[in-house]
């Protein structure tokens, strides 16, 4: 019944699809890495596709009226693009410039896998792109820069990271697709969860999971950017061909039980009635700041299987906390007082 109390605050404002009658039973008051492998239980061995058919495909998951391709990197919202591509016609091919022709994008850059199938057909990362755009992203991170050096007819780009937790070349779509793309890692990393350990990775993704820095960015693309149309359609198309689905579009309540569970407690209104944490990402040192209705209290820091970490006795309403010498990922920070308790979503980036 706990559940039902926590999903109760989740915050409002989200479509989602709707999967076949009782798709996800197996999942009822499951969280944490229960929860994603209870996920990746149900959409793995999905109906694996040749690279030939995701042409065809992508006329049925990728399409706008009159036979136009949805291309993320070109299109603008509420705008007229530079240049619009027809399914097969311009397919490419060569290209030299932006609006050449149209190709197929692995958002889960093919390397970061090692071209490996399942992976390399998985409709769920891929779509159709500006090839010339595909190629400036080539294997980049995606992220967020300040200072771009290079900029696409739509408004994506590359240039440094300005991310917290990250300082290298990334590149970042217009805002309207960045919740796509997160919930796209999200299916990554559930889809093929435990059966990343041998791939290459990168400095976005260690196998299928998420570094800290960009969990905590693409957790909040997802809030910043919730399901759109667009998005339910084209998991019902990849289901009728694949047989899976993406959960994160089904019930976009998913992310929050996984990776940022705190998040979908119940907080109190006023600011000086919560736990805060700063910096958050933390590197070495996070400051707990205690209402002062929580003295003394007991701080215990928990990874998201629910095991301590650390505990700490605090009688002061500033607390600091040494983090670094735990691992860079996601915890949560709850304080015990005689009044209640309190918690908090800490994420640890490490020193890289």
């Amino acid at each position: 019944m706990w559940l039902l109390g926590v999903l109760a605050f989740i915050p409002a404002g989200f479509l989602w699809a709707q999967p076949p009658a009782g798709y996800y039973a197996a999942t009822e008051g499951l969280t944490g890495q229960a929860l994603q492998q209870a996920l990746h239980n149900l959409i793995d061995d999905h109906q694996v596709l040749t690279y030939a058919a995701l042409w065809e495909a992508f006329k049925t998951t990728d399409a706008r009226p009159g036979g136009i391709v949805w291309d993320i990197y070109s299109d603008k919202p509420g705008g007229t693009p530079a240049y619009i591509y027809h399914f097969t016609a311009d397919q490419c091919g060569n290209y030299a410039r932006e609006g050449d022709c149209y190709n197929r994008e692995h958002s889960f850059p093919k390397s970061w896998f090692g071209d490996a199938e399942p992976m390399y057909t998985d409709l769920f990362h891929i779509y159709p792109t500006d090839g010339w755009v595909n190629n400036k992203r080539g294997n980049l991170p995606y992220g967020e820069t300040a200072a771009p050096r290079w900029s696409s007819t739509n408004g994506c780009m590359t240039g440094p990271s300005s991310v917290e937790g990250y300082s290298g070349e990334i590149f970042e779509p217009i805002d309207e697709y960045k919740g796509d793309l997160a919930r796209t890692f999200f299916y990554m990393a559930t889809r093929y969860y435990g059966e990343g350990s041998a791939w290459p990775g990168s400095e976005m993704v260690t196998g299928s999971q998420l570094k800290p820095w960009a969990l905590a960015l693409m957790l909040r693309w997802h809030r910043q950017d919730p399901v759109s149309e667009k998005e339910i359609q084209r998991n019902n198309a990849v289901y009728a061909l694949q047989k899976n689905r993406n959960p994160f579009i089904d019930d976009p309540r998913f992310v929050a039980l996984i990776w940022d569970l705190a998040s979908a407690l119940p907080a109190p209104a006023a600011s000086e009635n919560r736990l805060l944490l700063w910096p958050n990402p933390a590197r070495k040192t996070v400051q707990v700041r205690l209402p002062a209705s929580c003295l003394p209290s007991t701080l215990i820091i928990t990874d998201l299987t629910g095991n301590e970490v650390m505990r700490r006795h605090a009688d002061h309403p500033f607390q600091p906390l040494s983090v670094a010498r735990l691992s860079p990922g996601i915890y949560l920070v709850r304080a015990l007082c005689p009044g209640g308790h309190y918690s908090a979503p800490l994420v640890i980036t490490g020193e890289n």
